[in-house]
């Protein structure tokens, strides 16, 4: 019994370090993979592309990494070598492409056999191998829009680009395109000896010349306009101030026309009231009682010579301006 269980003892110390040693053997030949790269393992018969992690044997595997994150490809023509549109005008251009490995096992292993695995983890290998491409397409496309419909019409040029370039680039896979800057190359960079940059040249004066003229128009009506107003106000204003005078002696004269009429007599001219008597007084009699008795008593030649000679006082009287308060109607004599 001693011997049994000492065997069986020996044997399961011999299966623990069997096993121990096993898994230390797998942490030390297992390879994790990060996010963003993948895993090539060429083996004796075929090859293996894992994105998570896998046993690497010595001697027996080979194992390389190879990055599938988007990197991005800039593409930039200005000057001389800007793009050319449709109606010859030269465009400067700064374009940024983003591409990336597909996340696939035929594509990763078709990336690695065409370009290797360094190569396509470098971003200056990208852009050398894409860059004649993306400027063919690049040209392709802005030769078919005018400039003006290139600067409004971005994201249509945008699609038109991928639609030539296509998504599927031998493994690569692109994912968008942005434009980064777009203007009119200086006139001072374009060369004269070129047909094309000629008739640039010739477009972007007439489009240009039109322009001004416009907005000389604009300017010139804006001065008028301004001018016509403002002379418009100096007359109102000088109308205003014509006839504040004249305003002021209407309105006066209305005033004196409503206002009771109250003229002082000339002197020497007299009044008389028929309503308006002075009371007796109660005491002696004053010197006019006594004058009034004296011309009643008067002759008869005296208030004849009286009564022929009223009418040429009327007539003085009317021509001093003498007005007679009509309280009590005269009778001739």
């Amino acid at each position: 019994m001693d011997a049994i269980s000492l065997g069986i003892g020996v044997l399961i110390a011999v299966v623990l370090l069997i096993v121990i040693a096993v898994v230390f053997v797998i942490t030390r030949l297992f390879r994790k993979v990060e996010q963003g790269k993948a895993l090539i393992i060429s083996k004796t018969k075929k090859v293996d592309v894992t994105f998570t992690g896998a046993v690497v044997l010595p001697v027996l595997h080979k194992a390389e990494t190879m990055d599938i994150s988007v990197k991005k490809i800039e593409i930039h023509r200005a000057g001389r070598e800007g793009l050319i549109c449709q109606d010859n005008i030269r465009a400067d251009i700064q374009i940024t492409f983003f591409v990336r490995v597909n996340k696939t096992v035929e594509d990763v292993i078709k990336v690695a056999q065409s370009i290797g695995t360094q190569r396509a983890s470098d971003k200056v290998a990208i852009q050398e191998f894409f860059s004649a491409k993306f400027s063919e397409a690049l040209k392709t496309v802005g030769k078919q829009l005018d400039f003006v419909d290139l600067y409004t019409k971005r994201e249509e040029f945008r699609d038109r680009i991928i639609q030539v370039i296509g998504t599927d680039l031998n493994g690569y896979h692109l994912d968008d395109a942005a434009i980064d800057f777009l203007e009119q190359t200086p006139m001072s960079q374009l060369d004269g000896s070129n047909i094309l940059d000629a008739q640039g040249i010739r477009k972007i004066t007439e489009l240009t010349a039109i322009e001004h003229v416009r907005t000389n128009e604009f300017q010139r009506t804006e001065q008028k306009e301004i001018t016509r107003q403002d002379v418009d106000a100096r007359e109102t204003i000088l109308e205003l101030e014509r006839s504040r005078p004249r305003r002021r002696s209407s309105s006066a004269a209305r005033s004196r026309a409503c206002a009771p009429a109250r003229r002082r007599p000339p002197p020497g001219c007299r009044r008389r009231s028929g309503s308006a008597r002075r009371p007796r007084s109660s005491g002696p009699r004053s010197s006019s009682a006594s004058s009034a008795r004296t011309r009643r008593g008067r002759s008869p030649s005296r208030r004849r010579t009286v009564s022929a000679s009223s009418p040429s006082r009327a007539s003085a009287s009317r021509r001093t301006g003498c007005w007679r308060s009509s309280g009590a109607s005269a009778r001739p004599n």
